[in-house]
């Protein structure tokens, strides 16, 4: 009870923090036209696709940007600037056919040469692509061409078969490889802002107060239904306004009376004061996130797995699930999320906690009470909370973490370069297992963010990429598994379920298991 009391105490807090939020926010001049009012915690941190990137800046360049090929829902590849592709027989060689009727932002039509030149970018190691790694020499494959035989065909030639390459290019993180006009960077290649093809282009941007998306009046949309990051992509509204409110109540506050018009990412918490009002519609869909502590396994202290071991076993799992998430998480020790098919019995069991365990080994390790810091941040209320329990559950087996709590650019600059002991840290949904155990496993020397850094686990997520047989990956996945549990990287701790609450005159607004909003297809009465 002292717990769940402290708990409540901290997410009052949290409320009253940033109570004044909103009136910054919504003070702003509106523009004239249709505009759907939509809501992110935090502030995108670039305009530039799949570089500097969080979930919300994925999010809103996948309005403005689009690749090859895009996402289904069901995580499978579908066509976009593409209308079709085919693969050689060896698997090596993806030729891609353009659709004829797409136009940049800028009015310029869609080529294979600026297609090429897109993915050239992408390819140089100073643009910082976030997906730049899976094209070396330990990733997916390597790219040894990209060709044009006429300005509506590209042809790219790897040098090996890569199962995983389609999705690759359309995962969210990647920036869904957006194809830009070269015009979206000056004369020495320094980013501008993007031009893309999408169903809106960029407007005014305040930073910490909005996001401005405009209406592409000659957008060529697929023909059918909207479908995750495919088919049909139809602007209904001519302005998107993303309003920066970090604070859980006033969001709620302002959905309420009438100065938003979707609260995506609803607080648990602010339930309780919208269930029920004719006025808004609630949507409640578990998504293939990831909340994990993450442990800097070179750090002196912490490379010891005893001490990792230790601390992991003073995680009451479900318990802190149940209390962070209000009841509408669900606790997950595997990286695979609950709602994913490759979840089964090797990812469902729970770490049990074990103070008595948990002491032996720290005994063993020679830990005498040494701080340790555990790095968070307020932009996610789940992520401080965690932070707040797991330094109660951990002083229980005499485990002295000091919460460090840093705003959210420190918090990913920290992540990024991995200057940190302990981190709470949340993930975005992730379409495939592959990318779920790709958050942890990596070289530190080539990206420092990676927390499990063995030639074993290197060489199993590769397997996951030479077979694209669910049975085959399910096997290795499995195997995964049960060493992330035993060599404690990081302790993944659950996944979420994305709560949405509209306006009753909002039309066509779902949420999917990516877990990102899209506001093309949505309109208003």
């Amino acid at each position: 009870m002292a717990r769940s009391a402290h708990l409540a105490h901290v997410l009052g807090t949290l409320a009253v923090s940033g109570a004044l939020a909103l009136g910054c926010v919504c003070s702003q001049a509106v523009t004239a036209g249709t505009m759907l009012r939509a809501r992110f915690k935090s502030d995108i941190v670039s305009t530039n696709p799949g570089t500097r990137r969080d979930e919300n800046t994925d999010a809103v360049l996948l309005h403005v940007v689009e690749g090859l090929v895009a996402s289904r829902e069901d995580g499978s590849p579908a066509p976009m600037l593409a209308s079709r592709w085919t693969v050689s027989a060896d698997g090596r060689v993806y030729t891609f056919t353009l659709r004829p009727d797409v136009v940049f932002h800028n009015g310029a039509p869609l080529t294979a040469a600026e297609v090429i030149w897109s993915l050239q970018r992408y390819l140089k190691p100073e643009t910082r692509w976030r997906c730049f790694a899976e094209f070396g020499e330990h990733g997916i494959a390597q790219v040894l061409s990209i060709t044009a035989p006429d300005p509506h065909t590209v042809v790219i030639a790897l040098d090996r078969a890569a199962p995983m390459f389609l999705t690759t290019l359309m995962r969210a993180d990647c920036g869904g490889t957006g194809i830009l006009h070269p015009d979206s960077v000056d004369a020495d290649g320094q980013w501008r802002a993007p031009i893309g093809t999408g169903p809106f282009e960029m407007g005014e941007w305040r930073h910490n107060q909005f996001i401005e998306l405009n209406r592409f009046a000659r957008y060529s949309p697929l023909p059918g239904a909207r479908d995750g990051n495919a088919g049909g992509k139809h602007a209904l509204v001519d302005h998107v306004r993303f309003l920066i409110i970090p604070d859980s109540s006033a969001a709620r506050a302002a959905l309420i009376r009438g100065s938003l018009d979707v609260l995506d990412n609803l607080a648990a918490s602010e339930l309780t004061g919208i269930r029920g009002r004719p006025d808004l519609r609630l949507e409640r869909v578990p998504i293939l996130d990831c909340y994990a502590l993450l442990i800097q396994t070179h750090d002196p202290l912490l490379s010891d797995v005893r001490l990792r071991k230790a601390i992991a076993l003073t995680i009451d799992t479900a318990g802190l699930t149940k209390a962070i998430t209000w009841g509408t998480g669900t606790a997950d020790n595997s990286p695979i999320p609950v709602a994913s098919p490759f979840y089964g019995s090797v990812e469902a069991p729970l770490r049990q906690p074990n103070l008595a365990q948990a002491r032996r080994l720290l005994s063993a390790a020679g830990y005498d009470g040494q701080a340790i810091q555990l790095t968070t941040s307020r932009r996610d209320p789940q992520m401080f909370d965690a932070a707040v329990v797991i330094q109660a559950m951990a002083a229980q087996a005499g485990i002295h973490l000091d919460i460090d709590t840093v705003d959210w650019p420190a918090h990913l600059s920290r992540y990024t370069v991995g200057t940190y002991q302990l981190m709470m840290q949340s993930f975005s949904a992730r379409l495939d297992p592959t990318l779920s155990f790709g958050i942890f496993i990596g070289d530190k020397r080539e990206e420092p963010r990676k927390v499990w850094d063995t030639p074993h686990s290197r060489e199993l997520l590769k397997r996951t990429m030479t077979s694209a047989d669910p049975a085959v990956r399910q096997v290795v996945f499995d195997e995964l598994t049960r060493n992330f549990v035993d060599e404690v990287p990081a302790v993944a701790l659950f996944s979420s379920s994305r709560l949405s609450a509209v306006r009753s005159n909002v039309t066509g607004y779902r949420n999917w298991s990516a877990a990102q909003q899209r506001l093309w297809g949505v309109g208003l009465n």
